[in-house]
This record gives C-alpha cells, structure tokens and sequence, in this order.
C-alpha cells in the first residue's frame, strides 16, 4: 500500500511539471499575438513586457516552468490578456 502511495505521488509530481512545461509555450504564443496588435503601452511598458517574456522562454528552456509560468503571467497582465 506504502508503495502504491509513493508511486501515486511521484505520477501526479510528474504530470504536474509537465503539464507547466506545455502551459509556457502557450503563454508565450498569446504574449506574441498581443503584442503583435500594438498594444496601448508606454514605452517603458513594452520594454517591460518584451523582457519579461524573454525571461520566461529562458526559464522554459531551463526546466524551471513554474517561474517561467509566473513571469508570463506579469508580461500577460501588463498586456491585459
């Protein structure tokens, strides 16, 4: 039973990670599209936005997809979306 428990843990552990791993390209592609409409932002504002969403495709790349998802979604707030 211990171990039906563990393995239970380390599936759902598993298909968590991955399911922020494909929740990133997502983010990054509505990002792109927002921005691809001319939002209404300062210049600062665009700036902001631009690093951001470089900063979460890094961090995708590395593996590290729960702070790409959470620095995505400050980019996405900036744009309203």
């Amino acid at each position: 039973m211990k171990i039906t428990t563990i393995a239970l843990l380390s599936g759902l552990a598993l298909a968590s990670a991955q399911a922020y791993a494909f929740h990133c390209p997502a983010d990054m592609k509505k990002i792109d599209e927002a921005m691809a409409k001319n939002p209404q932002l300062t210049s600062e504002q665009m700036s902001e936005v631009k690093m951001l969403r470089a900063k979460g495709e890094e961090l995708h790349k590395a593996g590290k997809h729960q702070e790409s998802v959470d620095t995505l979604g400050k980019a996405m707030k900036l744009l309203k979306i």
